[in-house]
């Protein structure tokens, strides 16, 4: 088969060398059931299929940065030597002026010191599932006999501290935590010292009476999603409550996904993070033994696109099934999104969550559409200030100093300021001359 002509010069690519297999049994995993794709299955990558990836990975990208991304399940299950192993391929297939960036996504509890060493030796960005303090993280991320984690994930995380390790936290938004925003953040900033921080709303439909994983997991009548998700309302919450000791405290020093995401909009920038990009389609998922994905939500038999043994990554990645479905979240956007004042900071979010109805009744809207234009028309005012000072190459941590003023002006006055408008700091100047920020 022909290389396609127009295969996208990157892409992201998350690679699951054990497949859904894990240590721990959290109970809102959506990935742990992708395991019953492979009856029978060995569940670790082998080292001819790790070289095929490298080699392919390399092939693919025309850009000087190539990242990978190792993923689970629990992908520290396949052990040290497998990932020394992977360097070494990368050293083995590295072209001139190309640098690898490792990240891998791991529940921390199998982090030791030799782990914490070599994530450091070979500049992994590690990230660490954690969602709170002790009773909100135990209440659903527990090992498989029940026992709970918190304990050896703030371990895993010590390790990685004292070896210098860049990492950051990957927290679930879920019904043990959405309703306590300020001691979540608080204790990620100030007790664990974490600077950079992405929050995921946990959205898990109901299943059908067969396939539910146990008596927490069953149905709230009326509801589409099961009792451990988090509602559109308490989300939005969430995030204006965080948002608001976020944009007073600690712009530039402390780094939140979503809020860096949405100054991207605002601004007109590219939106790095696919939930929020008009877009998708170039973050798929690659299964232990090689089998392509659309997308690790969508790892169903609909969404295969083939394997890597058989078939060229950049043929997959380019061939029509995988560019309809990037093109179907932008394509089957409802009218009532396409109208909408927040879509530029939104675009529908992510596909897989769009499973409820318009108010005119029509299929595709987002569950958390409720709460994201919430959020989004919350922050319109402070991000339209950033903004400007963005244009102005002034850095937008200088919106803080508007905020510790805030007793001499009313909220009001962070409205949508233009340059040449007066300065919501109250010191008269032009907002483009002023110096009293």
């Amino acid at each position: 088969m022909s290389v396609p002509l127009n295969p996208p010069p990157a892409f992201h690519l998350l690679v699951k060398p054990t497949g859904a297999i894990c240590n721990l049994k959290c109970e809102y995993c959506f990935y742990l059931d992708k395991e019953n794709r492979y009856p029978g299955g060995k569940f670790r990558m082998t080292d001819a299929l790790l070289e095929i990836y490298v080699r392919q990975l390399v092939e693919a990208h025309r850009i000087p940065e190539i990242t990978m991304a190792w993923q689970g399940g629990e992908p520290l299950l396949m052990g040290l030597d497998f990932f020394r192993r992977g360097i070494d391929m990368q050293k083995k297939y590295q072209r001139p002026g190309v640098l690898f960036i490792n990240t891998i996504q791991t529940n921390g509890t199998l982090i030791d010191q030799e782990w914490a060493q070599f994530f450091k030796e070979n500049n992994f960005l590690v990230g660490i599932s954690i969602d709170g303090p002790r009773e909100m993280h135990d209440a659903y991320r527990r090992d498989k006999t029940g026992r709970p984690t918190f304990e050896r994930v703030i371990e895993g995380l010590n390790h990685l501290k004292n070896q210098g390790v860049e990492f950051n936290a990957l927290v679930t938004i879920h019904k043990a935590n959405a309703d306590r925003p300020l001691e979540v953040y608080r204790f990620l900033r100030d007790e664990l010292g974490i600077r950079f921080i992405q929050f995921i709303p946990i959205v898990e439909r109901q299943r059908p009476p067969d396939e539910l994983k146990g008596p927490k997991d069953q149905p709230q009548k009326g509801s589409p999603v099961t009792p451990h998700s988090v509602t559109p309302e308490s989300f939005g919450r969430f995030l204006k409550t965080v948002f608001d000791e976020w944009v007073r405290h600690d712009v530039g020093e402390t780094f939140v996904n979503m809020f860096d995401v949405a100054l991207a909009n605002w601004f007109g920038e590219p939106s790095s993070l696919c939930v929020f990009a008009p877009t998708c389609g170039l973050t798929l998922a690659m299964e232990h033994n090689g089998d392509l994905y659309s997308c690790d939500h969508f790892v169903d038999p609909e969404h295969f696109l083939g394997n890597l043994s058989q078939k060229k990554l950049t043929e997959l990645v380019a061939s029509p099934k995988q560019v309809t479905f990037g093109r179907d979240k932008l394509d089957l956007l409802p009218r009532y999104c396409r109208e909408c004042r927040v879509r530029f900071a939104c675009h529908g979010g992510c596909p897989k969550d769009r499973f409820t109805r318009t108010p005119e009744g029509a299929p595709g809207l987002n569950y958390l559409c409720s709460g994201y234009q919430a959020f989004f028309t919350h922050i319109e005012r402070p991000m339209s200030i950033m903004t400007e000072l963005l244009r102005m190459n002034r850095a937008p941590a200088e919106i803080m100093a508007l905020y510790a003023g805030e007793k001499k002006f009313p909220r009001e006055a962070l409205s949508k300021v233009g340059r040449n408008d007066p300065c919501p700091c109250g010191s008269g100047e032009k907002f483009k001359n002023c110096h009293g920020l």
